[in-house]
């Protein structure tokens, strides 16, 4: 079962991030913002581990690190996908200011700076530009992250009984 739910996790993902890439960007031509990127690199973070996880079958210490690794990363998406309907809730008078794109900050900025603004969002972040029966995208990616979350720690408990 522990295969099987790593597995789920990484068609999970793929599929997740196959709609971002192909028909969020692809047709209806939406630009991630800083977040959403964040949420981007946690998934396939969250993927990397589940293959990692899926080829060795762990035990022991290492099935505590995989699902460390794995739990840390789902909560990071979890605070994110918070801040992000944070932001797209608040006020229009209280949205911050919309900042430079990705690339023009690696190129510009210190990685400092542009990790504190790809986690802390921008104005950009705060637009809600697709949604899904009254769902947003912040929403749906924090639905996603917290379902990962659930599946990450039932494959733990199926291995760690085994």
């Amino acid at each position: 079962m522990y295969r099987m739910t790593h597995a789920a996790i990484i068609v999970l993902v793929v599929v997740a991030m196959a709609f971002a890439v192909f028909y969020l960007q692809g047709v209806l031509y939406l630009a991630p913002c800083p977040l959403c990127t964040v949420d981007r690199g946690l998934f396939l973070l969250i993927a990397l581990v589940s293959v990692v996880s899926l080829m060795h079958g762990p035990q022991g210490t290492f099935l505590w690190i995989y699902t460390t690794l794995s739990s840390a990363f789902a909560l990071m998406g979890i605070a994110v996908g918070i801040r992000h309907i944070w932001l797209q809730n608040l006020p229009a008078d209280k949205v911050p200011e919309c900042g430079p794109d990705l690339a023009y900050m690696l190129e510009v900025f210190p990685m400092m700076d542009v990790i504190r603004r790809l986690f802390t969002g921008t104005g950009q972040c705060a637009e809600v530009s697709w949604t899904f029966y009254g769902i947003t995208l912040p929403q749906l990616t924090l639905l996603l992250f917290v379902a990962l979350m659930l599946m990450i720690i039932y494959a733990h408990r199926q291995q760690s009984r085994t």
